[in-house]
């Protein structure tokens, strides 16, 4: 069964909406998005749209830190080879070498626009996470750099004059004219519907993680940003890699909490229901492989002893070291009775990070003229098939900084014209009763029992006729209301990354098929663009 997909979410006529006229439009207010922003000249209007409110993105829950050359002993060349070690050949060296050696330099602004990093004996303590080779990592807050980070920026953001900030704004889709971008369709309860125009637009809508079960990712990551540029015709790659943490806290009947893997970067031990300390049997380099590899030992042990975790015990470890080292973590699981000091921690994967997304150049210019991007909501070719710790706040910072100096240059060629195109879209049928939260269930099930951590071509292919079933009756309805337009957007994310697992018939990094468990570089050593030819 196929399903059509309408170019737009929602009717809409120009003469029946607002209007609001920019130089650079801003989709998204995580890390990538900002920095973006910021980069435009002065001279130009900048508006960023957020879903919900500006501190409330993927970024600003990023617990480990930002991965970058700043101890005097380290290099460039080791951090590229890291982050190569991890992604293998689907890593574009150039993209992985530009990244790494203007990282350093972008936290640096940070540092100067106000973020307080974490210090030991006045310099920046840096600490190692899983597939580096040396202590590079810079944080915040203990396990808190994301809201540090996004505190700091927010703040230099709001004192610049040219750029505004709509919150709690949904964006329904890019407009799109004669194949190039113009700008894009928002709602929000208060104003309606608007037509944002601009010159140029920077999509940096982050992730993808509500598509499943289990994830880390907070409620507005529902794939919203990849699923309008579906719609509007931008190609998208390696919508297989979803990248899954390889210890989320679980615990019956509350949310998902990340425990950063920056846990064991300081010697905490994963552990099975026996007590057994079992990472030595999948992988010599033990805690500190690569997520794909704890991620899949985690499965494969718990399979072994019928458990529905592992835990990670830090007990070995300084009690005070830990409680300052790891504040969140200690009063999120202290909520539920555990003191990571001396209890296990019960932990299992959960869908984390989209390695896929637009595709991209170095400067990230996406296939679609008008249109730029940057963060999780791209590949770039940084993260390959495996994303290494810690390198997404970084890609955001260089991406974000390098889209937004393109996009400027772009409107300041552009001559001012405050004109609203004659674009109609015509009535879709008004939405059957449906019960949308059942269908959201069902959906993140799926994807998390056939699309998950281990595929399999029956289940994948299970998934994309049942996503195709319910995109039936749910894709060519008309919905008022962001539950609704939600649900469409999952449902077309969803079936993009379950279409291209089951294309891959091969194993590599995240992505693990049980039916083609090797790495096939005579067929597969490339990406797959999506749609799939």
């Amino acid at each position: 069964m196929t399903t059509s997909t309408p170019r737009y979410l929602v009717p809409f006529h120009p003469k029946r909406v607002s209007h609001y006229f920019t130089d650079v439009l801003v989709l998204g207010g995580g890390i990538a998005g900002l920095r973006a922003a910021l980069e435009v000249d002065p001279a130009l209007s900048v508006l960023i749209v957020t879903k919900d409110k500006i501190l409330e993105s993927n970024s600003n829950y990023a617990q480990g830190g930002i991965a970058g050359v700043l101890d005097e002993e380290d290099r460039y060349e080791d951090h590229a080879a890291d982050t190569i070690t991890a992604g293998g050949s689907l890593c574009n060296p150039a993209v992985v070498d530009m990244v790494v050696r203007e990282g350093p330099d972008c936290i640096r602004e940070l540092i100067q626009w106000g973020t307080e990093f974490d210090k030991e004996d006045g310099q920046l303590a840096l600490t190692r996470e899983g597939g580096h080779g040396r202590s590079r990592i810079v944080h915040a807050l203990g396990d808190s750099t994301g809201r540090e980070v996004i505190r700091a920026v927010v703040e230099h953001v709001r004192s610049r004059e040219n750029i505004q900030i709509w919150q709690n704004e949904f964006t329904l889709d890019l407009i799109t004219h004669e194949g190039e971008c113009r700008g894009a369709l928002a709602s929000d309860q208060k104003h309606g519907r608007t037509l944002i125009w601009a010159k140029q637009t920077i999509l940096a809508t982050g992730g993808v993680g509500q598509i499943y079960r289990e994830s880390t990712n907070p409620k507005v990551a529902t794939g919203d940003g990849l699923a309008l540029a579906i719609r509007a015709g931008a190609q998208l790659r390696d919508m297989e890699f979803m990248q899954f943490h390889p210890t989320v806290l679980y615990i019956a009947g509350s949310g998902r909490s990340l425990i950063t893997e920056a846990i064991r970067g300081e010697g905490a031990h994963l552990i099975d229901r026996s007590g057994n300390r079992f990472m030595a049997d999948y992988d010599l380099r033990g805690e500190l492989a690569p997520r794909d590899v704890v991620s899949q030992a985690i499965v494969s042990q718990m399979e072994r002893t019928k458990a529905p975790c592992v835990f990670l015990s830090l007990s070995h470890l300084d009690a005070d070291f830990v409680r300052r080292r790891f504040p969140g973590i200690a009063q999120a699981c202290g909520k539920f009775g555990i003191d990571i000091t001396t209890d296990r921690v019960p932990v299992r994967p959960g869908a984390h990070y989209m390695i896929g997304g637009l595709t991209v150049d170095l400067e990230g210019r996406t296939t679609l003229p008008g249109l730029w991007a940057a963060g999780e909501v791209t590949s770039t070719g940084l993260h390959g098939a495996n994303r290494l710790a810690s390198n997404s706040l970084l890609e955001g910072l260089v991406y974000g900084k390098r889209s937004g100096h393109g996009a400027s240059q772009a409107a300041l060629e552009m001559p001012d014209r405050f004109t609203a195109l004659n674009l109609e879209n015509p009535q879709l049928p008004s939405a059957e009763p449906l019960d949308l939260e059942d269908i959201r269930n069902s959906l993140t099930s799926l994807m998390w029992r056939s699309v998950g951590v281990r595929r399999e071509q029956a289940g994948l292919a299970e998934a994309v006729d049942m996503i195709d079933s319910w995109r039936s009756y749910v894709s060519l309805q008309q919905f008022d209301h962001p539950a609704g337009w939600e649900l469409q957007n999952m449902l077309l994310v969803a079936r993009a990354i379950a279409q291209s697992a089951l294309a891959r018939c091969e194993s590599r990094g995240v992505h693990l098929r049980m039916d083609y468990p090797q790495i096939d570089d005579s067929h597969w050593n490339r990406h797959l663009t999506y749609p799939i030819d």
